[in-house]
């Protein structure tokens, strides 16, 4: 899936050109989860910051480039002073509508970022089944083989 913006103006107009989230995912996953997760937080912890170009800043992602593309969906929020974020501009959706959004879209990026996922896994069920059966033919065919030896 491409997008409409070119790089050239993304880097004129913020600096860099923006990241590509459906790779992410795949880029975060570790042992400790999948990647998608890390991307849940990242979108969702974003705050005001006015010493930063694009006025947002992110709690997981320190003085990111990225603008917070869906602020007007979860509001405006600030760091306060025990480093908590302190929504103080409700935006157009309440917070678990919010969490709910950014969950579908992190789940739309994962599938986005290797659409065959699901496919090379069932897959590799249906090999791990034919080398089994095709194990019990070949242990038979080597008792056949080696019976008279023994």
């Amino acid at each position: 899936m491409k997008i409409a913006m070119q790089r050239a103006d993304a880097k004129v107009w913020f600096g860099a050109a923006p990241p590509d989230l459906t790779v992410i995912a795949r880029a975060r996953a570790s042992e400790f989860g999948s990647g998608a997760d890390w991307l849940y937080t990242y979108l969702r912890t974003f705050y005001r910051d006015e010493n930063r170009p694009t006025g947002w800043n992110n709690v997981v992602f320190e003085n990111v480039g990225m603008p917070h593309v869906l602020w007007e969906l979860q509001g405006e929020q600030v760091m306060g002073a025990d480093h908590k974020l302190q929504l103080i501009k409700p935006g157009k959706l309440k917070p678990q509508e919010f969490d709910a959004v950014v969950g579908d879209l992190v789940a739309y990026l994962k599938y986005m970022g290797e659409p065959m996922a699901e496919f090379r896994k069932q897959l590799g069920v249906i090999v791990l089944i034919f080398l089994a059966v095709l194990f019990v033919f070949a242990y038979a065919l080597k008792r056949e083989y080696w019976k008279d030896i023994h």
